[in-house]
């Protein structure tokens, strides 16, 4: 795996059967989908991978069946994050095994924790783990947000990189700013909607979820940061922005990208739009708007399931 990482790494949704265990040949369409669109990388059980809600036998079956499929064409990062340390490492441990080429972890997300707990938390994990490893800020989620100095620590520990989804811009130009000189650290944004800006003032590359359904229109976007063609990322970016405004919000709820790119993928016809508890799945009228709103990105909706 070359550092830094670098491109348009989707946070791969986890397709899953009515009965909430997984579903193999959506698994295997939605990976394909994402090869055939350009993809740089992917990333299992992220936030748009239920990651926190699967069970640890899934969470195996998942990474076992991607890894298998993806048979190292593209860099596989696996989300280890779990309130236990124990099974942290027991995720880290199977993701080796498996294939995987890193792992990306957050701060354990129930107890509130400070900077001192969260650089020890690091400092104890780092040389534990059998795979490069990533940071994941994202605060909405953890409570706590990682500060540069933070970064700076968790960097001397081994961390090769930071993905933040903060969508906080300043937070993270000041990251840009502190690792301009640090040519292996990879610095990979998560908000779709700063990923234009962020790539453009150096970013490495983007984990936006909307590449899980329209993954050539990132590909593209980055591509034309990385060549300065502005009236190409003026073009893609507007696209972008449409995606969050159309389809995001059919929900309201703070959840309602997960739900949506989910659905989008449903109508798409390459997996289940079924989720896990205790998250809802979108109802009948939201998937119409959906599938309205799909047709403006000239999707091509499949029968592979």
């Amino acid at each position: 795996m070359k550092l830094p990482l670098r491109g348009i790494i989707p946070p791969m949704v986890t397709p899953l059967l009515e009965s909430k265990t997984l579903d193999s040949i959506g698994l295997k369409n939605l990976i394909e989908h994402l090869l055939m669109g350009g993809v740089h990388g992917i990333f299992l059980l992220g936030t748009n991978g239920e990651g926190p809600s699967l069970g640890l036998g899934l969470k195996k079956q998942l990474i076992r069946e991607a890894c298998k499929i993806i048979n190292h064409r593209v860099p596989v990062l696996v989300g280890i994050t779990d309130t236990s340390f124990e099974t942290t490492l027991e995720i880290a441990n199977y993701a080796q095994k498996a294939g995987a080429d890193a792992v990306v972890v957050a701060p354990p997300f129930y107890f509130p924790l400070s900077e001192d707990e969260i650089t020890n938390y690091f400092r104890e994990l780092a040389p534990l783990l059998p795979l490069p490893f990533l940071l994941y800020n994202i605060p909405s989620c953890t409570k706590l947000n990682l500060s540069v100095t933070t970064i700076k620590k968790a960097k001397d520990f081994g961390a090769i990189g930071v993905k933040d989804s903060s969508g906080d811009r300043e937070s993270l130009h000041a990251i840009l700013k502190e690792f301009k000189d640090s040519p292996t650290f990879s610095i990979i944004v998560g908000d779709e909607l700063l990923l234009a800006d962020t790539i453009i003032s150096g970013a490495h590359g983007g984990v936006p979820g909307g590449a899980n359904f329209i993954p050539k229109l990132f590909v593209s976007l980055y591509n034309a940061c990385l060549n300065k063609d502005q009236h190409c990322i003026n073009e893609l970016s507007n696209k972008v922005i449409t995606i969050d405004k159309i389809i995001y919000n059919v929900d309201n709820s703070p959840t309602r990208s997960i739900k949506a790119i989910k659905c989008a993928l449903s109508v798409m016809g390459i997996c289940f739009g079924h989720i896990a508890q205790p998250l809802r799945q979108l109802d009948t009228a939201q998937r119409t708007k959906i599938k309205d709103s799909l047709t403006k990105f000239n999707v091509a909706f499949t029968t592979m399931l």
